[in-house]
């Protein structure tokens, strides 16, 4: 490959690492800490690999016991390495055959290789320029724990993976199962070679081919190359060097390999989340949450007292003088409730409202899981249960910080209106006028009652001047008093509405606080998840 593509290579794969990382760390506290913690391995490793020496490519040869492996190792690689390896007592250990050992140290050093051998050029296969790093590995199906567990972390780090199969256990289920099913993304560097077909009639190879192939596609593995070979005879060899060269000279291995651990461990992530997506938050949702929360928290009661209040304030202030001192001795229905005094801090002021019983807790609790339910429609399983628990978590809040939001609303309660001061002077002019129609007819009778000589009243239309003003301050002073009710009565159902709508505003931000923002930010913590899923499997 060119140096621009291997350069648009790496930034895809910044880009795939980046989404996963981002992935992984939304998921956290949502999907279980295994898949978490495998993502996590991925990125510690392409991070590693990626610092290390991009010129070499390692291949590793695995396999069962008897499956030829070693001497297929030697047979491409033209030594006897594996061989002698055998007779010595670190056999366990992986043994790397090395073409261009310039850079390849630290390599091997992060692999865990202790035995390096620099070789000699193969004619059309490898030199000191192609950067190859040949692997052989301990069997897979070894007894003893410790060679299982290396093998495990090899399949996990090298670069290009070379599986040697032999004709009697090439079907094997621990190897297709615990190997190469998990690996299904990694076609692009994976190898399989069918040694040992000498030992098969020369009729039979095709058929075995044919089948291996099927059990490939079945783990996932259908694109995946498969080489029939002898290491013993030499047959085939040359095809698998020229498999391995052609991996080493793209210098794709790496980011390829990465690539496909990336594309796994999404996978997984996706996996453990599920497919859907949550509802969201509606506009209708909202309300039916807002209105719940304002019955819950006394709103209906608030609202009545508003109204009882305005009307005690317009019969206090605008009601006949001579019975309106009467309304003292009812006590504001706003002030038994600690409401509608101003300059009060909500914070630390409290209401009055009875405390919420078990009826209206069952009433709060019902419309935040109703709300989350609606929200959370669609969404995977575990993304559910996280967005309930966001809404469940501000449901305790709720009860005080409703009782504050409702502290704190200006209620108008202190605010005069226009036509009070005018019915009050009129009210005193009715009452002025009654009282001197009064007294002036008290002091007529006074007159007449002593005898003295009375002075005739002035008339209007034949009524007298002062029984015209008793009774036209009487009657006014009623009329005004009823009409001053009526004109209250509406004014007190304008301020109530007008005190409610600042009431639910007050609920529904509480609300929002609360409960919607919490739900919103899971819900965004979803999407966002998805969308960098998407990104991290190069969608």
């Amino acid at each position: 490959m060119s140096r621009h593509g291997l350069a648009r290579q790496a930034s895809q794969l910044d880009m795939r690492l980046e989404a996963l990382n981002t992935a992984r760390e939304l998921g956290d506290g949502v999907l279980p800490a295994r898949s978490l913690e495998a993502a996590y391995g991925v990125l510690e490793r392409a991070s590693s690999r990626r610092s290390l020496s991009a010129d070499h490519t390692v291949v590793g040869f695995f396999g069962a016991t008897g499956s030829g492996k070693s001497s297929l190792f030697n047979a491409v690689s033209g030594t006897s390495l594996a061989t002698a390896a055998a007779r010595r007592p670190t056999t366990s250990e992986p043994l790397a055959g090395i073409w261009g050992s310039d850079g390849s140290e630290p390599l091997l050093d992060w692999l865990g290789v202790r035995q390096r051998h620099p070789l000699a050029a193969v004619p059309g296969f490898a030199d000191e320029d192609t950067g190859l790093i040949l692997l052989d590995l301990p069997d897979f199906d070894s007894t003893r724990a410790a060679n299982r567990h290396t093998v495990q972390r090899f399949v996990g780090l090298v670069d290009v993976l070379v599986w040697v199969l032999d004709p009697q256990k090439y079907a094997d289920a621990a190897l297709h199962y615990g190997f190469l099913a998990p690996l299904s993304a990694h076609g692009a560097v994976t190898i399989v070679v069918l040694n040992q077909i000498d030992r098969l009639p020369p009729q039979d190879v095709p058929p075995v081919l044919a089948s291996l192939k099927g059990i490939l596609s079945r783990d996932g593995l259908g694109n995946v190359q498969v080489l029939p070979a002898s290491a013993l005879t030499g047959a085939g060899v040359d095809e698998v060097r020229s498999a391995i060269r052609a991996v080493a000279l793209r210098r794709e291995a790496m980011s390829l390999r990465l690539a496909a651990d990336v594309d796994t461990s999404a996978r997984q992530l996706a996996e453990a989340s599920g497919e859907g997506r949550a509802a969201g938050v509606t506009q209708s949702a909202r309300d039916l949450l807002t209105e719940e929360l304002s019955t819950a928290a006394n709103v209906p009661v608030v609202v009545d007292a508003v109204e009882r209040s305005y009307k005690r304030e317009s019969v206090r202030r605008t009601g006949w003088p001579v019975t309106r001192w009467l309304v003292r001795f009812r006590p504001d229905p706003l002030r038994r409730l600690n409401l509608g005094r101003t300059g009060t801090n909500p914070q630390v002021n409290r209401t009055s409202l009875p405390p919420a019983g078990a009826p209206e807790r069952a009433r709060t609790d019902a419309a935040v899981r109703d709300f989350a339910d609606a929200a959370c429609a669609g969404a995977p399983g575990p993304w559910r249960a996280v967005i309930r628990a966001a809404a469940r978590d501000g449901r305790e809040e709720l009860p005080d910080a409703l009782d504050q939001a409702i502290a704190g609303t200006d209620l108008a309660s202190a605010r005069k209106s226009w036509w009070w001061p005018v019915f009050n002077r009129v009210q005193w002019l009715a009452l002025l006028a009654a009282v001197a129609g009064l007294g002036w007819l008290g002091v007529l009778a006074g007159l007449g009652y002593l005898q003295l000589p009375v002075p005739e009243a002035p008339r209007v239309e034949g009524w007298p001047v002062p029984t015209l003003l008793l009774l036209a301050g009487i009657v006014v002073g009623i009329f005004l008093a009823i009409t001053g009710k009526i004109i209250a009565s509406g004014a007190a159902r304008a301020r109530a509405g007008s005190a409610r709508k600042r009431l639910r505003a007050a609920v529904a931000r509480v609300g929002e606080e609360r409960i919607v923002e919490p739900v919103q930010r899971e819900i965004a913590r979803l999407e966002s998840f998805s969308a960098a899923l998407r990104k991290a499997l190069g969608k």
